[in-house]
C-alpha cells in the first residue's frame, strides 16, 4: 500500500480541483463581484515570523444593507471560483437576507500561495499549510474586514461550506463564536478520523448508489479488477488498455496500480455526485451519472475484454462525457499541481481519514487501511509523520455538544455521509438529513429536477438561519435591514 494510492483515495474529499479550469468556465457568478487580495500573516502562531502574503477573496455585495449578514464561504481545497460558482445556496438567499457574499480562498490553495511557486518545496514551507492557520487566516479577515468596511461593524457573520469547507465552517464556529454567529456544513465528515469512524462505510454507501440502479451495475464493477489485473499482465493487454481508456502515455508494470485507482476514481466521484440535473461541479456529467453509467453495465459473466469495454464506456460518463477529452492522464487526475501537492501534504499530516474496501460489502478492490504504513509513506513522501489524533484534540471529535448554531446537513447517498453527524447533538446543533441527496447538494443551485426532499431541507436551513439573524438583532438591539424585505418571510 503507497502513499500515492492512499492519497489519491483522500483527494476525494472535495474532487473540486479535478479539471479546474473546465468548473470555472462552465458555470457563472449571478451577481456582480470584484476579486480583492488580503495581505494575511503566514504564522498566526509565532510572535516572531513577520512574513505575510496575498490572500484572494471574491466580495459581491448586490444586496447588502448596512448591518446586513455577511455570508462567508470557508474556501477549501481548491480554486475558490469552483466553490463561489458551485455555491447557489448563498446566491439565491443573498437577496432574501440582505446579505453580502464573501468566498475566501484557502491558503496554498489556487492562487493564494505563502511563498509562490516554491510554497511546496521545502517543509520550511508548506509547513504552514494547517487547519489552525487557515481557520486564524479566515478569522482574522473577517474581523478586519468588518472594521474596515463602513457599515459592516455590526453586521453579523455566517460561515458556510461544502465537504472540508464544511468541516472548516463547523470548526470556526467552535473555535470563534464570537466572530461568526452560526455555520452551515454541508457533507461535512467531522467524525471520519481514525478511533471514531469504520473505514469500510464510504465504499459500502458508494456501492449502494450502484446497486440500486441495478445489482448488474455493482456485479460488473466488483469483477472488473481482477478482470483488468489479468489483461494488464502482459505487454499486449497492458497496449490494449491504453488504446481503449486513450491514457495519455502507456499503461506500464509500474503504473497498473495508478490505472487501477483512476478507474475506481470514476466511481466514488460519481456516488458523490450523482446530482439529478446535469452538472460540472467535478466533470461535466448528465443527470443522475450513475443510471447512464449503468445502462453499459449489465454483463458482469462477460469474458475480460468485453467486460472492461463496458468498464471503459460507463467510467467515460465521468472522465470524458462530453467527448472532448483527447486523452486521460492517470498519473495526475487533478487540477494544478499545487492544489493536489496541498492536499497531499494536509492527508499526511493531520486530515487523516481513512477509507478501506473489502470487495465483499462493497464493490472495490480489496484496499486495507494500515495507520502505519500510512504514516510511513507519508513521511517517505513529505517529510512528515501523520497525526491522527491533531483533529480530535483540537476540536473534540463527537465530544461538541458544549458548541451551537451549527447546521451538519448530509445527503444519504453521499459516501461521506458515512463521517458526518447525522443525528442532532442539541437544540442549536442541528443535523439534517436529506434522502437520496449527494454531496452538499442542498449548497448548489436549485435545479428543475430537485425533489422534495432537498427542496424541504434547504426551507429548514433558511428558517435556522432567520431564527439565528433574529436573534442576534434582538439581543443586540440592531435593526434588521430585511425586516421589510418580503423574501425574508417567504419560504422556511
Amino acid at each position: 500500500m503507497t502513499i500515492a494510492k492512499n492519497c489519491v483515495i483522500l483527494l476525494g474529499l472535495l474532487l473540486v480541483i479535478v479539471n479546474v479550469s473546465n468548473t470555472v468556465a462552465s458555470l457563472s457568478i449571478p451577481d456582480p463581484y470584484l476579486v480583492k487580495w488580503y495581505t494575511q500573516k503566514v504564522d498566526h502562531l509565532d510572535y516572531s515570523n513577520r512574513d505575510v502574503f496575498k490572500q484572494r477573496y471574491i466580495i459581491s455585495d448586490k444586496h447588502w444593507k448596512p448591518n446586513g449578514p455577511i455570508f462567508f464561504y470557508a474556501g477549501n481545497e481548491g480554486d475558490i471560483f469552483s466553490f463561489a460558482n458551485n455555491t447557489g445556496f448563498m446566491w439565491e438567499n443573498a437577496p432574501r437576507f440582505n446579505a453580502m457574499n464573501l468566498f475566501m480562498e484557502h491558503r496554498y490553495y489556487g492562487e493564494s500561495l505563502p511563498y509562490g511557486n516554491k510554497s511546496f518545496n521545502e517543509l520550511k514551507y508548506k509547513g504552514y499549510l494547517t487547519v489552525e492557520q487557515a481557520l486564524a487566516d479566515y478569522a482574522e479577515f473577517v474581523t478586519e474586514f468588518k472594521q474596515h468596511t463602513p457599515g459592516a461593524r455590526d453586521s453579523p457573520v455566517i460561515v458556510i461550506g461544502g465537504s472540508y469547507g464544511g468541516m472548516l465552517a463547523s470548526w470556526m464556529r467552535m473555535k470563534y463564536p464570537h466572530i461568526v454567529i452560526g455555520a452551515l456544513a454541508g457533507s461535512a465528515p467531522i467524525l471520519q478520523f481514525p478511533g471514531i469512524y469504520n473505514c469500510s462505510q464510504y465504499y459500502e454507501i458508494a456501492t449502494k448508489s450502484f446497486e440500486n440502479y441495478s445489482p448488474l451495475c455493482s456485479s460488473s464493477i466488483r469483477k472488473s479488477w481482477a478482470a483488468m489485473r489479468r489483461v494488464a499482465k502482459t505487454d499486449e493487454g497492458r497496449s490494449w488498455l491504453t488504446n481503449l481508456f486513450r491514457l495519455c502515455n502507456p499503461l506500464t508494470e509500474d503504473t497498473v496500480n495508478e490505472f487501477i485507482s483512476f478507474v475506481s476514481s470514476a466511481w466514488d466521484s460519481m456516488a458523490m455526485t450523482d446530482y439529478p440535473n446535469p452538472a460540472s461541479f467535478l466533470q461535466p456529467m448528465p443527470a443522475y451519472p450513475i443510471k447512464v453509467a449503468c445502462s453499459y453495465l449489465t454483463t458482469p459473466n462477460a469474458d475480460d475484454h468485453s467486460l472492461i469495454k463496458t468498464i471503459y464506456s460507463a467510467s467515460s460518463v465521468f472522465y470524458n462525457y462530453t467527448g472532448t477529452v483527447q486523452c486521460n492522464n492517470i498519473a495526475q487526475t487533478g487540477g494544478s499541481l499545487g492544489d493536489l501537492a496541498g492536499w497531499y501534504f494536509q492527508a499526511c499530516t493531520e486530515m487523516i481519514l481513512p477509507i478501506c474496501s473489502n470487495g465483499v460489502t462493497d464493490m472495490f478492490e480489496p484496499n486495507e487501511w494500515n495507520f502505519t504504513a500510512y504514516s510511513k509513506g507519508c513521511y517517505e513522501s513529505q517529510g512528515v509523520y501523520s497525526d491522527r489524533m491533531k483533529a480530535l484534540i483540537l476540536f473534540g471529535g463527537k465530544n461538541i455538544k458544549s458548541a451551537s448554531n451549527i447546521i451538519f446537513s448530509n445527503g444519504l447517498r453521499d459516501p461521506w455521509s458515512a463521517g458526518g453527524v447525522l443525528e442532532s447533538l442539541a437544540p442549536s446543533l442541528l443535523a439534517i438529513k436529506i434522502p437520496g441527496a449527494c454531496h452538499h447538494e442542498d449548497l448548489r443551485f436549485t435545479g428543475p429536477n430537485d425533489p422534495k426532499q432537498l427542496l424541504d431541507a434547504r426551507a429548514l436551513e433558511i428558517k435556522t438561519l432567520k431564527s439565528w439573524l433574529t436573534t442576534y438583532y434582538t439581543e443586540n438591539r440592531i435593526d434588521n435591514p430585511a425586516k421589510n424585505n418580503e423574501l425574508f418571510y417567504k419560504m422556511g
